[in-house]
């Protein structure tokens, strides 16, 4: 995480000391840094330069504009998962033609503008998604790009709410059902198969559940194959992860090599659906401590940040890094509770951190970029945080502070 580091003591992003954002634009706030970002895609990238491959940036992860632009302009893919996130990645001049479509609900009005636009592909996730797509595809005289997404059962070793690759998970179709549904496609007019498509899960730091699920997609084409249905490509998802505490990530090269040597002698091209990865460590969440109280033996750091700006700890009980940004001395620290003032026992950022915290400091939450600002919300009526795209010495709000106004504007009184 070079791009946040300390400079005379002081916790610094690229060339922009943490306390100048916290002064300027007051807190809490996301902060993100642009550098990391395109170093963390340019690392995919090159990683397999050597063969036919495009990677789809999952939006889900971060969908603020100024982040997809960042993305869009080093000619990124993208994978979304709702009309919503299609919508965005257009705004961000993102190209539709380099768009894959996930996610288990795809409604009418999504597979419609997905076909307006032009998208690359459709990650069929059923039989009855299949039926709504080719129903749709032919009431608008077009042939819609599919591939059908497989759940090879295998444990990606990962936390189970972001488990997707498992019989029991809610993702995808049965190795035995995939090829009844490429038969169908294959021999419907409005629907032209293209690849295959396989996402096991998330944060996963071992290289063996992807060579396993690879392995049996490989397997899955020889059959579609000696079917006479031929593919395009072959799309491995996302889920590697990354370091939040003391997690090893799988080595990008070594991830690299290992997959390409499995696509020896043959000619699909390769998809991958990164989100984490881009950008988690390139951004975190600053708040400032509101209160120092203690229970007992038990100390607590009330912070003006929340469960509803960063929801990782409390719902996947998820470790993530808290530092000071202005350095203190190694006297005085105590156990705490860094913790929010949401009323709810669950509303907490990080436990049992031995540091030294007085009112007034400010704290970073580092890896905040990914399921940070995407899965907050406005619970007890807390406006969201901005969120600051860092490039160099330049800030940017690429998303402002949501005020009381913009919490009552979609609301009113009956009459």
């Amino acid at each position: 995480m070079s791009e946040f580091h300390r400079k005379d003591g002081d916790l610094y992003v690229e060339d922009v000391p943490l306390q100048r954002i916290a002064d300027e634009i007051a807190t809490p706030a996301f902060v993100y840094s642009k550098a990391a970002i395109v170093r963390a895609y340019q690392d995919f990238e090159e990683a397999f330069s050597n063969h036919p491959h495009m990677i789809c940036y999952a939006v889900k992860a971060n969908s603020n504009l100024g982040v997809l632009s960042v993305l869009a302009k080093l000619g990124a893919g993208f994978d979304i998962v709702s009309g919503g996130e299609l919508a965005r990645v257009i705004a961000a001049d993102g190209d539709p033609a380099r768009v894959v479509f996930s996610g288990v609900g795809k409604q009418d009005a999504e597979i419609e503008a997905a076909l307006e636009a032009g998208i690359a592909c459709f990650n069929v996730e059923s039989a009855s998604e299949l039926d709504d797509i080719a129903r749709i595809a032919a009431a608008r005289n077009v042939v819609a790009p599919i591939s059908i997404r497989v759940n090879p059962d295998v444990d990606p070793k990962t936390h189970p709410y972001i488990a997707t690759g498992l019989k029991e998970n809610k993702f995808g179709v049965s190795t035995s059902e995939a090829p009844l549904l490429y038969e169908r496609a294959a021999a419907h007019a409005h629907l032209a198969v293209k690849g295959i498509d396989c996402h096991i899960g998330s944060q996963i730091t071992e290289l063996s559940p992807f060579l396993e699920a690879m392995d049996k997609v490989l397997e899955l084409t020889d059959q579609l194959a000696a079917m006479g249905i031929g593919l395009e490509h072959i799309d491995l998802g996302g889920g590697i992860g990354v370091r939040y505490q003391d997690e090893t990530p799988i080595d990008m090269g070594s991830f690299a090599g290992a997959l390409l040597q499995s696509m020896s002698g043959r000619n699909q091209s390769l998809m991958f659906e990164p989100g984490r990865s881009i950008v988690a460590n390139a951004g975190a969440l600053v708040t400032r401590v509101v209160t120092c109280k203690a229970n007992g033996d038990k100390h607590f750091a009330v912070v003006d940040a929340a469960m509803n700006d960063l929801i990782r700890p409390a719902l996947y009980q998820a470790h993530q890094e808290v530092l000071r940004v202005t350095d203190a001395s190694t006297e005085d620290h105590k156990n705490w509770d860094i913790v929010g003032p949401v009323c709810e026992t669950g509303d907490f950022l990080a436990k049992d951190r031995t540091m030294q915290i007085a009112e007034g400091d400010l704290l970073s939450i580092m890896s905040s970029g990914a399921y940070g600002f995407v899965m907050s919300s406005n619970y007890n009526s807390r406006g969201r945080a901005p969120e600051v795209l860092v490039d160099g010495s330049t800030i940017h709000v690429v998303r402002r502070r949501e005020t009381i106004d913009d919490l009552l504007a979609l609301e009113e009184i009956p009459a």
